[in-house]
């Protein structure tokens, strides 16, 4: 017997196996770039200021709860595994200092928040971070403690990243790929502060400063780096210069801060000269 009709097949644009099939790539990139657009102009997000740092870094609530555990455990262990716990306690005391990170994290960002909602709306900086936990998770309930925007931009990992309970929920994106990601830091910020982190912290910190160094981002934007003691022992700056590895104006690309309220003042000071906002 003849078919009467034909089966039905979904839009191309509706096939759940196409869209992810690496032929689509270029549409889940420009998904990516679009997705994100649409919601800042709704939002009416123009300009950020970027908070980078360590997902790992803890509370102090945190940091005595995992110290108290580990002491539980030493005081039982035998043996190999009790030099393991040890070993794992000896450097979770020398972390110590690092908790104080996150309060200083959340602080600094509480502080620009309400600065920034005394300004016409759009002149405003949104306070934007990674949307994860630690430093991320500071920024953004900094943010959110003062009554603002708080825009995480995540990305999808095999291990702990997932969102932050501060992010404003029309401003909490997904990302897949890493370069849209990183596109969405670089294209609304007016402002970077860079927290002790690891791999993608500094991976942040340098695109970053390469991008400014290289005049591939031409709008002038403050870049401080939070935590001297810890980015000194990290990164020598002063031995890139003397080695010629990069220009001795190279180091007024950025500044060290160490405090939230030094952090703060130069932010404002430097962003009220540069978008014209004295007087406001």
């Amino acid at each position: 017997m003849d078919k009467v009709v034909g089966k039905k097949m979904p839009k191309a644009y509706d096939n759940g196996e196409f869209i992810h099939s690496p032929s689509a790539r270029i549409m889940r990139i420009m998904a990516e770039y679009m997705y994100p657009e649409q919601h800042f102009k709704k939002s009416g997000i123009e300009s950020t200021i970027i908070f980078f740092g360590s997902a790992r870094n803890r509370t102090e609530e945190m940091y005595r709860e995992q110290l108290s555990a580990l002491e539980e455990n030493l005081a039982i262990a035998q043996g190999e595994e009790k030099q393991a716990i040890q070993k794992q306690h000896d450097r979770l005391i020398r972390q110590r200092e690092f908790t104080d990170y996150y309060n200083e994290a959340r602080e600094l960002a509480r502080l620009v928040t309400e600065w920034s909602l005394t300004l016409p709306k759009e002149k405003q900086f949104a306070v934007c971070s990674g949307g994860g936990p630690g430093i991320m998770e500071a920024a953004n309930r900094g943010a959110y403690d003062a009554g603002g925007p708080s825009i995480g931009l995540n990305i999808s990992l095999p291990f702990e990243q997932f969102p932050n309970p501060y992010i404003t929920d029309e401003l909490n994106f997904e990302f897949h790929y890493f370069f849209m990601r990183k596109f969405w830091f670089a294209y609304l910020a007016k402002a970077l502060v860079i927290f002790p982190g690891g791999f993608g912290t500094i991976d942040e910190l340098m695109e970053l400063l390469t991008l400014v160094q290289t005049r591939k981002v031409t709008k002038p934007m403050p870049i401080l780096i939070y935590g001297e003691k810890f980015w000194k022992k990290v990164i020598n700056f002063e031995y890139l210069a003397d080695a010629g590895m990069i220009s001795e104006e190279d180091l007024n690309l950025f500044v060290f801060v160490n405090t939230p309220q030094e952090a703060f003042q130069i932010l404002k000071e430097q962003l009220a000269k540069i978008h014209h906002l004295e007087g406001l």
